[in-house]
């Protein structure tokens, strides 16, 4: 058989041979290389996550805690997160966000190979990687499924995850998976969160320069923080918007504006700063439950009965009257002091810092400058300065003669953290301040739907960055004569009227201890008066002789039928206030008098549902009858009595009607005022944590009670404050005659 290339000349014949061995190498080579691909792609598929866990996929999303308006007053979270829908984000923002990140991305199925192939070069010029090509769907690939090495290995993992995502969600589901899950900066993931954490608004109502500030925000989050280093921030936008002209999304009119406008934040506020105190107390509750994951991570909905404006009023009430008082005693001065310590100036940061600070607010300060003529403060992102006018009310730096001129160089000192009262925020960071004093005196305020037992309002302390104790609802400290009350209420309980007589002189008891002797406040007697006189004006004899002739263990038990849950020692003096009680349980126990003899518990939760609004629990309000009817109509006008003409005559003149009873204890160690409208409870406590005197004649009626009326009149006003139901042959109390007080305010005050 004659050979193919025989007819051929010898050249031709050896060109033909080399073509096709050239031609068999290929397809050796082709092979070899498609070979090679489907094992490597086989290798980097191996382990590979399965894209069909997105339509499960749950991004871990806040906890929020809701008042009784349905405001937002606290949040649980590991990330700040909010999820949104497609439409929840507005054109302006998605465009902005494509332009500067992906201009191709609704075209392109996953992956951006001309993209891939400039960046490829970029590295190879410059020597290293430093030219992205990932699009939407790869970065969405390696956040949820990759780690963020720069590896080749996770970059064939992420472009094999991309192009699942695109086969099998659509490019609005896609986007919107990216869009809730992105990191942008100081805790916020998404730009739901974003927007509300930046500008504290919704996405929706994202402004152009506000939309591209957020858009640009991917690359770096730290690098271009807005609040870190607002220069990057406003020339990553400007980058961002010129994008946009670029892809044809906006004019050039709209793009010069938007570029004009200078970088106007409006930082969201910490929803737990409002109410740390009760927050905490939810969260406790909340864990306990539910467990610590399903808190922070779970998205759960929690209505709660705290009222955002009551809670505001109560913190200002407490405040102010913490700043009354400590200006009542004087500067005490014993300021800590950074430079003492070795710290910067330009660099300290105090906890305070961390939220914006409001008009009418306190915080720390400190003082970086002092001369003769002024003090220079700073706190956060704000200064002040004070004049000799501000500090002269210290008194310090004069003689006892009153000689010595009054100078500042001898109050403060650079380096100083000063307690301040922010007056007024101005243009340019400035603040008007006055100077306050924080030595240590306390607060507590809980506010009690008499009806429901909705906790209202709850302060636990002056700061919760300071302290975390709660001494509403964990501080345990003797009532003094506001524990009266049960003592009164079991009397007219058992057939008393508040018109009997007793008689108020000295008298000596047999207890198991021996002899008792006591004495009323005044050391002096009134001899017999009436049942209702001797609360109005707290006689202790009165209270003891009651006391004694039921036992002490009837009045006991009428406190606990009342709600408070202490164990109380059944000895005489208990009748004066010997026992140690919470301000919580204090303030719900006088709740039961205006509430006809109705007990109901007091909760903070009304209702918490899952991340799709399922129902995990709804609470009602735990009812029962602790006081007759009658009793507990006379003693809400006993009680009325203590405030028009006994020891807290002080809230005579307020326009509503109000009911209620100081106490003070041995040495003025605590500072009480519970009291009531027909339908608010409300109990003050102001003391140091230690067992330490507050000041000599810093009785209940002096310390506690204008924050008590403070907080009462802020919270009643504009509202109808109802009606106290008339005790038996008296009519309906809905305001009363402004009568002459029979005693001055803080008499009658028992120890």
């Amino acid at each position: 058989m004659k050979s193919l290339y025989e007819h051929l000349p010898p050249v031709e014949i050896a060109g033909r041979k080399l073509v096709g061995a050239v031609l068999f190498g290929l397809l050796v080579l082709f092979a070899a290389g498609v070979g090679s691909a489907v094992g490597l792609l086989f290798v980097y598929s191996t382990d590979l996550p399965q894209v069909e866990e997105l339509e499960r996929y749950r991004p871990s999303s806040v906890t929020e805690l809701y008042d009784t308006k349905g405001r937002v007053i606290g949040t649980f979270a590991l990330q700040r997160r909010v999820i949104a829908t497609y439409d929840d984000y507005p054109p302006v923002l998605r465009d902005a966000l494509v332009s500067i990140e992906d201009k191709n991305f609704w075209e392109h199925s996953g992956i951006n190979y001309w993209r891939i192939i400039g960046a490829a070069y970029r590295d190879v010029e410059s020597g290293g990687k430093v030219q992205g090509a990932s699009t939407l769907t790869m970065q969405l690939a390696r956040n949820l499924f990759l780690s963020p090495d720069r590896s080749f290995y996770r970059k064939m993992q992420e472009s094999l995850l991309a192009i699942q995502i695109e086969r099998r969600f659509t490019k609005q589901q896609i986007f919107t998976l990216y869009a809730n899950q992105i990191f942008l900066g100081h805790g916020a993931y998404g730009y739901e969160a974003a927007s509300e954490y930046y500008f504290s608004k919704p996405a929706k109502q994202l402004k152009l320069e506000e939309a591209a500030l957020l858009a640009g925000l991917p690359k770096a989050p730290q690098y271009y923080s807005p609040i870190n280093h607002p220069d990057r921030a406003v020339r990553r936008r400007n980058l961002v918007i010129d994008a946009m002209l670029e892809d044809g999304k906006i004019t050039a009119a709209q793009a010069n504006e938007a570029k004009k406008k200078l970088l106007a934040l409006n930082i969201q506020k910490d929803p737990n700063s409002l109410a740390p105190h009760y927050v905490e107390e939810i969260r406790r509750y909340l864990e306990g439950r539910y467990g610590s994951d399903q808190v922070h991570q779970g998205g759960l909905r929690v209505y709660t009965s705290l009222d955002m404006d009551m809670q505001k009023a109560a913190r200002q009430a407490v405040l102010d009257g913490l700043a009354t008082y400590e200006r009542r005693h004087g500067w005490s001065g014993k300021l800590v002091n950074i430079v003492a310590e070795g710290q910067s100036l330009t660099r300290y940061s105090d906890a305070d810092w961390d939220d914006e600070p409001e008009v009418n607010g306190y915080t720390h300060a400190l003082v970086m400058q002092v001369s003769p003529a002024a003090v220079q403060l700073r706190f956060g992102q704000h200064t002040a300065s004070l004049a000799p006018a501000d500090v002269a009310w210290t008194q310090a730096g004069k003689t006892q003669a009153g000689k010595k001129k009054f100078n500042l160089t001898d109050v403060l000192h650079a380096g100083d953290i000063v307690y301040v009262k922010v007056l007024a925020l101005e243009a340019g960071g400035k603040a008007r301040v006055s100077l306050e004093q924080d030595s240590g005196a306390e607060g507590a305020l809980v506010a009690i739907d008499n009806a429901t037992g909705e906790i209202r309002a709850m302060v636990g302390g002056r700061d919760f960055n300071l302290s975390k104790f709660n001494r509403a609802t964990q501080a345990l400290r003797q009532a003094g004569s506001s524990f009266k009350p049960y003592v009164y209420a079991a009397a007219v309980d058992q057939g008393a009227n508040p018109d009997d007589t007793i008689l108020d002189a000295a008298t000596t008891f047999q207890t198991a201890s021996g002899p008792y002797t006591p004495h009323n406040y005044d050391e002096k007697f009134e001899g017999t008066i009436t049942l209702r006189r001797a609360l109005a004006q707290s006689r202790n004899i009165p209270a003891l002789k009651l006391a004694d002739r039921m036992g002490i263990k009837t009045v006991i038990d009428y406190a606990h039928r009342l709600g408070v849950t202490a164990n109380i020692p059944a000895y005489l003096p208990v009748a004066l206030g010997s026992a140690e009680v919470t301000l919580l349980e204090q303030t719900a126990a006088y709740s039961v008098f205006p509430n006809d003899g109705l007990r109901v518990a007091p909760r903070y939760i009304t209702k918490v549902t899952d991340y799709d609004g399922r129902i995990l629990e709804e609470d009602y309000s735990d009812a029962k009858d602790a006081l007759s009817s009658r009793t507990a109509r006379i003693m809400t006008s006993m009680l009325r009595e203590v405030v028009l003409h006994g020891t807290a005559v002080a809230a005579a003149k307020a326009r509503y009607p109000f009911a209620g009873k100081t106490g003070t204890t041995n040495d003025f160690t605590d500072a009480w005022f519970v009291g009531f409208s027909p339908n608010l409870a409300c109990g003050v406590w102001i003391g140091y944590d230690e067992k330490k005197s507050l000041g000599n004649k810093e009785t209940g009626a002096k310390a506690a009670l204008p924050a008590w009326l403070q907080f009462m009149t802020a919270a009643l006003a504009g509202k109808d404050a109802g009606t106290f139901e008339p005790a038996p042959g008296q009519a309906a109390v809905v305001a009363h005659k402004l009568d002459t007080p029979d005693v001055a305010p803080g008499d009658g005050e028992a120890h």
